[in-house]
């Protein structure tokens, strides 16, 4: 009676509240589970988010290249104030100055990544109004100016940011195909924990019934005195513990629904059915096809290479700045004046202007060239840190091939073992039932019949997460022999 109870108190918590209509059915495989989690699961969108980031970075990186072109324009420029004059007598005197500018230019300027320098091209007009008792206007315009900045110094920004933008942006593309594939592996973990909690929900159903069946049986053995009261309390207690399985194997079936719907970003009304794989892709991974993809692919090999150039960077900035630094600007342009626009532009004259200006230390207390030698020390760091991280990083990829390598042979000793464990426990039932083992025997045979069942689903979780590790690393997809990659530019659209 009391595992009766039982039984019928877990189908009532696994059913509490539930009708088709309110809980639909969603009957989902691994590759439907991984492609859903990639579409819309939270850490896939802020992947996405965080790409769309690095591309437009990228897009100003290119944009300081090309030639800029702006409207420039000053609608009120109002001074009031005391000005100083000289008179004839050669004494001074203090008049009120009243006056307001307005300019309107045009000005295109183009940076030259080559010499690290820019030129720049504007035309501009201005209109000077005098207020007081001499009330005046007058028009000054500069039709054109064409002009040019080189920095004299040695360090050019524009060479390095040429070198280590475009790396940033192949490492964010990497990247991001890296976290779909984190995305991946944590949708093999989340289905493989329902499937596991799927199966111990059968696993415990079987049992309990089993366990009722041959309770009952004992029943009318113990009665017609052919088995000891021993043995009969131990079948009750047998079948008690199945109970409490099925029901803490319900409650464990709902957490993982729970944990796999938020993952995928469904309803928490959806009933969630997993498909578990009847079989795997035997498949031999090549140790040394995965190191050429791995080190071609990875993002972190990629942000080693940038770090190594940003060291590089920083040293030769430093080493400018220590010593002397310059710069030369030169600008030709035509000017006029007059009291009208179309008189402003007639016979213009030309300006000039020419202006190189130094700057060399003399006494900083070592402050330059202590920047120089932190540079150069952090360099090094930085090189023998990369190194490392070279030499971690195939050996880490190394034993993940090798570990998958294996997963073949664990899945085919799990398959066998699974079949053998429930063979022999049915043998074992049989012999149980006509009297010629006793209960301890039985419940041994159960017990290797449930291990041997969740070790295969376990050999299964293993294989596809060492196949998604390794597909994370080489972001190299061995089934169909092509690198992984994504469509960027649906992305930032």
């Amino acid at each position: 009676m009391i595992t009766r109870l039982v039984f019928l108190s877990v189908l009532a918590l696994l059913t509490a509240g539930v009708t088709p209509q309110e809980s639909p059915k969603k009957i989902l495989t691994l590759e439907e589970v991984i492609g859903l989690a990639q579409e819309q699961s939270l850490p896939a969108i802020l992947a996405r988010h965080s790409f769309r980031g690095s591309y437009w970075q990228y897009r100003m990186h290119v944009a300081n290249y090309l030639p800029k072109l702006s409207l420039d324009g000053q609608l009120i420029d109002f001074n009031r104030s005391l000005k100083k004059y000289q008179l004839q007598d050669g004494s001074y005197t203090y008049v009120e100055d009243n006056a307001n500018a307005i300019t309107m230019g045009m000005n295109l300027r183009q940076n030259i990544g080559f010499t690290g320098g820019s030129v720049f091209a504007s035309s501009d007009l201005q209109r000077v109004d005098q207020f007081g008792e001499n009330e005046s206007f007058m028009y000054l315009s500069s039709p054109i100016l064409l002009g040019f900045s080189q920095p004299l110094s040695g360090y050019n920004e524009f060479r390095w940011e040429k070198k280590i933008e475009p790396l940033r942006y192949e490492e964010a593309k990497k990247k991001y195909i890296d976290a779909m594939e984190g995305v991946a592996m944590r949708a093999v973990r989340f289905f493989f924990d329902l499937a596991l909690a799927q199966l111990n929900v059968e696993i415990a159903r079987i049992n309990y019934q089993n366990t009722d069946t041959l309770y009952k049986i004992a029943q009318g053995r113990f009665n017609m005195g052919t088995i000891a009261e021993n043995e009969l309390l131990q079948l009750e207690l047998t079948h008690l513990n199945a109970g409490t399985d099925l029901n803490n194997a319900g409650i464990e079936l709902e957490i993982y629904k729970f944990q796999l719907r938020s993952l995928l970003n469904l309803s928490p009304a959806t009933n969630v059915e997993l498909i578990v794989p009847s079989g795997v892709p035997f498949m031999e991974v090549d140790i040394n096809k995965a190191l050429t993809e791995a080190k071609q692919n990875n993002p972190d090999m990629i942000q080693l290479e940038r770090e190594l150039i940003e060291a590089q960077r920083d040293v030769a900035m430093t080493k400018a700045e220590k010593g002397l630094n310059a710069e030369l600007f030169a600008s030709f342009g035509l000017t006029q004046t007059a009291v009208d626009i179309p008189g402003a532009y007639k016979k213009p004259q030309d300006q000039q202007t020419l202006r190189v200006g130094i700057e060399l230390p003399i006494l900083d207390w070592g402050l330059g060239r202590g920047r120089y030698k932190m540079a150069r020390s952090n360099q090094e760091v930085i090189n023998t840190n990369v190194q490392q991280s070279k030499i971690d990083f195939e050996q880490q990829v190394l034993l993940k091939v090798m570990q998958y390598n294996l997963q073949d042979d664990q899945l085919l000793i799990a398959a066998k073992a699974d079949t053998v464990a429930q063979y022999s426990y049915e043998i074992s039932k049989q012999r149980f039932l006509i009297g010629k083992i006793d209960v301890i025997d039985l419940n041994d045979a159960l017990e290797k019949k449930d291990i041997a069942r969740r070790g295969y689903i376990s050999a299964l979780r293993g294989f596809w997460t060492y196949y998604f590790e390794i597909r994370q690393l080489t972001q190299y997809d061995f089934l169909r022999q092509q690198p992984l990659g994504a469509d960027f530019e649906a992305m930032i659209e």
